[in-house]
């Protein structure tokens, strides 16, 4: 059995980036990020990068940090509201978008994970998110047609994994994370805890080693988007 883990964020990405490459990263909001590996891809200086991504993160965390120092080309997202950089780029034509409603997103990751290169879709019709796509109609009703995406370089997040590269989310943090895990040619996968291979209870494991690549333990760092508190009287 291939042992897929390595020392650090950086090693993970080793020989793995290149200008102009598309990556779909995993998370929702700043939950289940795979935030080690975005500093190191921050770090390789790599550029002109493609995003797909339900969100952008914030200003200085997640995704946000590729926007501060301006290696983002493009984004494919579907809610960007926390992120003034983003917004401040977006506004000044400095950052192409990609909006894409965030149900039509995770099937759009579903589907070129599957091989899928394409399907319609009810949602969007008759909006801005449906100009310049091919739209059919079935039984009456008018559908677009929205592709399937798949990423150069997928990036997630899990709570364990073992050294085959099986893994596990835990609880919300699963979000996007399976749908990117197999959009992508390549995965690398952040994990909390790695786990000898044949520990995990296989009825338990949510994205199958057969799909990642490369695995790298990582110490979380778990922050808050927006902390709304009560005083106390």
């Amino acid at each position: 059995m291939i042992d897929k883990v390595y020392d650090t964020a950086s090693a993970a990405l080793d020989g793995r980036l290149k200008d102009g490459m598309t990556i779909a990263a995993g998370g929702f909001g700043l939950c289940g990020i795979p935030e080690q590996l975005i500093i190191a891809l921050r770090d390789s200086g790599v550029k002109e990068l493609t995003i797909v991504s339900n969100n952008a993160g914030v200003d200085d965390w997640g995704l946000g940090l590729l926007l501060q120092t301006r290696q983002v080309r493009k984004m494919i997202s579907s809610y960007v509201g926390e992120n003034a950089e983003f917004e401040r780029q977006f506004m000044n034509d400095e950052l192409e978008i990609e909006f894409t409603p965030q149900g039509t997103l995770a099937e759009r990751l579903r589907a070129g994970g599957a091989g899928i290169p394409g399907f319609y879709t009810r949602t969007g019709f008759g909006t801005q998110v449906a100009e310049g796509k091919e739209v059919k109609e079935f039984d009456g009703v008018q559908y677009v047609l929205e592709r399937g995406i798949v990423a150069d370089l997928a990036l997630v997040k899990a709570w364990k994994a073992d050294r085959a590269g099986n893994l596990v989310y835990r609880k919300t943090a699963r979000n996007f994370n399976p749908l990117v895990a197999t959009s992508g040619r390549a995965c690398l996968a952040e994990v909390e805890e790695i786990v000898e291979t044949g520990t995990l209870d296989p009825d338990n494991i949510h994205t199958p080693g057969i799909f990642v690549d490369r695995v790298v333990q990582t110490v979380s760092e778990k922050r808050i988007e927006q902390r709304t508190i009560t005083e106390r009287v």
